[in-house]
């Protein structure tokens, strides 16, 4: 059976080579990375969000134009079509949320989807490993990715400009770092993580799926497993902080979400 061993496509919208945005090498020397036609598809919003002076602002604005052009407000949400069915409309911030709760649902199938179509890069894990691309554990992925009822309302559009405004907000306020941040993330069992080891038996090379929670509290990390990976993860790298937007579920929680990738790590007990 065709294995799942490399990192992705050949092909992505960023226009650097899988490979290169897969390894520990590019997370120790990033370049800037870009979706291919966002921002010039939505120059309005960029353009009114450097008129603002603060973080806050910024992501006020972000939302509202959100709102408007994919259609979140109430009443929108809530409105019947001509034969009587209440529309549903996804959003990012359902997706984030959702993800919160359980990154192996459908939800979480769609922003692994998104990554796999942006940056190429294959998930590893959903539900369970994903060795093949002949097992039904692909498939089942697959389907959840397409899932009409989460692949909706441009979604990957919204997590294109969720991408890029953040990526904005870093080079703008140099916030949540300027170039790279250490984040934690607690696992139970090294087996299905480590690639190779380097350096004493602390340091190791581990393959995080494509899209990956970190946190920057190392206690909170420590919660979710008795092994404790330490990692400098580069801002070019980062999809969602939670300081990022003023209104949003996961806020308060000091979650990251990052494209993941090969990774350099410090293994902590």
């Amino acid at each position: 059976m065709p294995d799942i061993s490399r990192h992705g496509h050949s092909t992505n919208l960023i226009g650097v080579a899988t490979e290169c945005i897969a390894s520990h090498l590019f997370n120790e020397y990033p370049k800037s990375l870009s979706i291919a036609g966002t921002r010039e598809a939505a120059h309005g919003l960029f353009d009114k969000l450097a008129e603002q002076t603060t973080l806050e602002q910024c992501g006020q604005v972000f939302q509202d134009y959100m709102c408007v052009v994919f259609g979140f407000e109430t009443e929108q949400r809530l409105s019947d079509d001509a034969l009587g069915r209440r529309r549903y409309r996804n959003s990012y911030l359902r997706l984030i949320q959702d993800w919160g709760l359980d990154s192996n649902n459908a939800q979480g199938a769609v922003l692994k989807g998104w990554v796999e179509s942006r940056f190429g890069l294959f998930p590893n894990y959903h539900k369970t490993r994903i060795t093949s691309f002949m097992s039904y554990d692909w498939l089942a992925y697959v389907e959840e990715k397409m899932n009409s009822r989460y692949h909706n309302n441009c979604i990957f559009m919204q997590l294109d400009l969720l991408y890029e405004f953040c990526q904005w907000v870093v080079a703008r306020f140099q916030r949540p770092a300027a170039t790279h941040k250490t984040l934690y993330r607690g696992v139970n069992d090294l087996g299905d993580w480590v690639v190779e080891g380097v350096g004493d038996h602390h340091e190791k090379i581990v393959r995080f799926n494509s899209i990956v929670s970190f946190t920057d509290k190392c206690g909170i990390a420590g919660e979710f497993g008795s092994y404790i990976l330490e990692v400098e993860v580069p801002m070019v790298k980062l999809v969602f902080f939670s300081d990022l937007l003023p209104h949003h579920a996961l806020r308060g929680e000091a979650e990251y979400l990052v494209i993941g990738g090969d990774y350099r790590v410090t293994v902590r007990r």
